[in-house]
């Protein structure tokens, strides 16, 4: 019978394209969307530009294909042939590439009939910034006709493909991260048996951030601003510690700096841990100190833990943190400023509890992981159903 041919079907093919299925808000993003999205509305495959690491283990759906095409290696034009071979062989119904590199797969999805394609910003690179270099501007511009809609995950990268790229405003939609959160909120006691015996003391006043230890993160403005808080204030020093949660490729210089500034015995350097949740749940203060961001899954998550987060004012921190509400905002690099806004919370209590609440409430009624979802299956009904861009 036709209509049983039509039941029995299976749903369609989301092709996803990344650069690298490993630690990072983005593919953080990604894995909380596969494993939400009811398996009834869309399969889903991932292709890596470069490679994955055990990162692709959070995936919790069996039916997900994870591959690897390894471009450093084999060059952008082989690239192109096998993302080409492989949307021949799967057939996806959407690809959806995300960022800079993402870009390759547009043409070749295109010339293997992949029927629409969604185009993600997520974010910006060290080198970068502002999204000025004409070389990646005028590459997004080459592949904007191959664009059926964009998505974006904060209105400051919304705004820079209107004004910078020349994207209609009506070709793209914006939707936030989302943060799971049940699995982050607060609780008491905090856990501590992550912590070095040191730390665990519940006097102590634990300052952290998590994040991948790179240049754009500037966990280096934090390392300074702590050292300026215990230099100027020395009797802190026996309650106050630091958490720098993460792994990269600046660990070694990180741990050099605290070391040169005096607070080595201050500052934990646990590399890339899976306890999130918990680390969250026992800080009492969160600081992003990045450079740039587009929306980071790591301020959503503070917030959603009830933690108060001091956060640099650029790209969509000021998004998700309101000065003075549920968190306070210091321009990048300010490690003076910083400074006072710790100290600020150190010394009041009051203070930490009442912006932590706000966060925690702000999360759940705006940043939720059931709204995120839903808005992207939203794009990919509209598009698969016919209704365009």
């Amino acid at each position: 019978m036709p209509g049983a041919a039509v039941k029995d079907a299976a749903p369609p093919l989301v092709l996803h394209v990344i650069h690298h299925l490993q630690t990072g808000g983005l593919e953080n993003g990604l894995v909380n969307l596969i494993n939400n999205m009811p398996a009834s509305k869309y399969r889903h495959a991932i292709v890596c530009i470069e490679d994955y690491s055990d990162f692709r283990n959070r995936i919790t759906r069996p039916d997900v294909e994870v591959i690897a095409l390894h471009r450093s290696r084999i060059g952008v034009w082989k690239l192109r042939r096998e993302i080409f071979r492989l949307c021949r062989r799967l057939r996806p119904s959407i690809l959806h590439s995300r960022n800079q590199s993402g870009l390759d797969a547009l043409l070749p999805a295109w010339l293997a009939g992949v029927p629409h394609r969604v185009h993600g910003e997520h974010g910006w690179d060290i080198d970068n910034l502002d999204g000025k270099k004409w070389k990646p501007a005028l590459l997004k511009r080459l592949h904007y006709p191959l664009v059926d809609r964009y998505i974006t995950v904060s209105r400051h990268l919304e705004e820079f493909l209107i004004n910078c790229v020349g994207v209609r405003a009506a070709g793209i939609s914006h939707i936030y991260n989302g943060v799971d959160v049940g699995r982050f909120q607060t609780v008491t006691p905090r856990p501590v048996d992550w912590l070095p015996p040191e730390f665990r003391d519940e006097k102590t006043i634990l300052i952290g951030t998590v994040g991948r230890l790179q240049q754009v993160k500037d966990q280096a403005t934090l390392l300074r601003a702590f050292s300026r808080v215990v230099t100027d204030q020395p009797e802190l020093r026996q309650w106050l510690r630091l958490a720098i949660i993460g792994g990269g490729p600046l660990l070694a210089d990180l741990r050099a700096l605290a070391e040169t500034l005096g607070i080595g015995e201050l500052a934990y350097f646990p590399g890339s841990l899976d306890i999130i949740p918990e680390v969250l749940r026992s800080l009492d203060i969160f600081v992003l100190p990045s450079l740039n961001e587009g929306i980071s899954n790591t301020i959503l998550e503070a917030m959603a833990s009830g933690v108060p987060v001091i956060a640099t004012a650029a790209g969509g921190n000021t998004e998700l943190v309101e000065d003075n509400v549920n968190g306070r905002l210091f321009s990048p690099g300010d490690s003076e400023a910083l400074s006072r806004l710790l100290l600020d919370y150190v010394l009041d209590p009051s203070l930490r509890k009442a912006h932590g609440q706000a966060a925690r409430a702000i999360a759940v009624e705006r940043f939720s992981l059931d709204t995120m979802v839903s808005s992207y299956a939203a794009v990919y009904d509209r598009l698969s159903q016919g209704g365009g861009t």
